[in-house]
């Protein structure tokens, strides 16, 4: 597993993620969430193939899964209008359900 922070300089490459150098790994996965976001009828074999050779059956089942509750979850709160707190200026981030905010934590 990886650990780490995804940089700038990555997501850039993700704008064009076959010419970039990211890891084949990293291609296949993107690949993935792009057909399942724009094409999602067109997984071919050629795209499982190429997803088989980089993940694990449960690789492939998590990679999935994570792209699908993402996806759903975009289209859900755009749908019903909601604003993520973090993205209003002046809130602060979602909280924990010992209902102290992450600066009263920072504090104790």
């Amino acid at each position: 597993m990886r650990t780490g922070l995804l940089t700038e300089a990555t997501i850039q490459k993700m704008h064009d993620y076959e010419a970039s150098d990211l890891s084949e790994r990293d291609k296949a996965a993107l690949a993935l969430a792009d057909r399942l976001a724009f094409d999602h009828r067109n997984v071919d074999a050629a795209l499982l193939a190429r997803l088989r050779a980089s993940f694990s059956e449960e690789e492939l089942l998590d990679l999935g899964m994570s792209i699908g509750f993402l996806l759903g979850w975009g289209r859900f709160i755009e749908a019903f209008g909601i604003l993520p707190e973090a993205w209003v200026e002046g809130t602060e981030p979602w909280a924990p359900l010992s209902g102290d905010s992450p600066s009263a934590q920072a504090r104790s």
